[in-house]
């Protein structure tokens, strides 16, 4: 069927609307029709550059939709269900998925190209076919799925704040419960106040945190945070480091959660300065993939004082666990996300949504389709 989408190019261009073919579901996969797409920065980081994948590509990898048909053995969803997309495909089987930690499944190995699990290529534009990014392609008023990546939602449930819950919701939430293991009690400090990180402020207070410290050098943002869980903000590390200390006694942070558009050394430094005896850096954000960033630590004090330094994709969360556990929490009021959605924008302005999430003017900007 024919479509219209958002696609790079190559890298360093701007995304561009198309008019697309999209395949017939073959087994395993799932044609849906998108009905909101997330503008996440990881999308601009795809811009930049595709690693390990390649151009051109339909953007977009957070998102909500209605299954439109489905493939030969596709037994999770059905034509008429409403889904979340699954930026991370989680088979239930491989390895890492029977060991409780799918966010790292093997069928997520071609995200980067957007070539299905089937190896299937879900669009094609002028004779050469093409993926979507995170095997997704939310940019895409119609795209192709693999069932592993479709979480079946109730028809009751609002679409628009359910696409949140496609990455940024379970990314900056899972950052801090399960990345971070942050307790009743501790001081953490959420380095960038973003779509993702006033999510890992959430999380923060969820686990009970006794403090919680946002950290954005926009106004706007710390403002926001302090609305869903932040005790505290501050406009850089060095402060939020001697707000840490002053509040743990002179201990530090217990959880430091980096979630800032783009991870980079200076941040990094600034980050470990807050971290305290036996805490916890995560590094969610993701560093510029046109460039490597090279990140130096001091290696004793993390020696000689046990901290940690934790990597975290999707928040260390099972979307089929976590999606329907996060969606619950806030259909029964203990966890917001209606207010999380800044502005909405039509296919037509995505490039301007994406203007507003570099002027600092948004937490999250919504892709609206049709």
């Amino acid at each position: 069927m024919k479509t219209y989408g958002a696609v790079l190019r190559d890298a360093g261009s701007d995304y561009e609307i198309v008019e697309l073919e999209v395949g017939d579901p073959g087994p395993g996969e799932v044609l849906v029709e998108m009905a909101f797409a997330g503008l996440c920065h990881s999308d601009v980081h795809l811009r930049q550059a595709n690693a390990g994948g390649r151009y051109p590509i339909v953007g977009g990898h957070e998102g909500s939709g209605t299954v439109l048909a489905v493939g030969a053995g596709v037994d999770r969803v059905q034509p008429g269900d409403h889904v979340i997309t699954s930026f991370l495909p989680a088979c239930g089987h491989c390895r890492w998925c029977a060991a409780g930690r799918s966010n790292l499944c093997d069928v997520g190995a071609t995200i980067a190209t957007g070539q299905l699990p089937t190896g299937t290529w879900p669009f094609t534009l002028d004779g050469e076919a093409l993926g979507g990014y995170c095997m997704v392609g939310a940019f895409a008023r119609h795209t192709l799925l693999s069932e592993y990546s479709c979480v079946r939602i109730e028809p009751w449930v609002p679409m628009d704040t359910a696409a949140l819950l496609s990455c940024s919701v379970p990314t900056g939430w899972g950052s801090a419960v399960y990345a971070g293991g942050v307790k009743p009690g501790d001081t953490v400090v959420v380095v960038g106040a973003g779509g993702v990180g006033v999510n890992a402020v959430q999380g923060a207070a969820h686990a009970g945190a006794q403090h919680v410290i946002a950290v954005d050098p926009v106004a706007f943002k710390r403002d926001f945070a302090m609305t869903v869980g932040a005790t505290h903000t501050a406009e850089d590390t060095r402060t939020a480091a001697d707000l840490a200390h002053q509040l743990s006694w002179g201990v530090g942070a217990d959880v430091v959660v980096v979630t800032t558009g783009e991870l980079d050394a200076e941040t990094t430094k600034g980050a470990v300065r807050c971290v305290g005896k036996g805490g916890t850096l995560v590094l969610t954000a993701l560093a510029g993939v046109a460039t490597e960033t090279t990140l130096s630590l001091l290696g004793n004090p993390i020696t000689v004082f046990e901290q940690r330094i934790q990597g975290s994709l999707f928040g260390g969360c099972n979307p089929f666990r976590d999606i329907p556990r996060l969606l619950r929490m806030h259909q029964e009021g203990s966890l917001e996300l209606d207010s999380l959605i800044t502005r909405r924008y039509s296919l037509e302005e995505l490039r301007q949504g994406y203007a507003d999430q570099a002027a600092g003017e948004t937490i999250r900007g919504l892709l609206v389709h049709g």
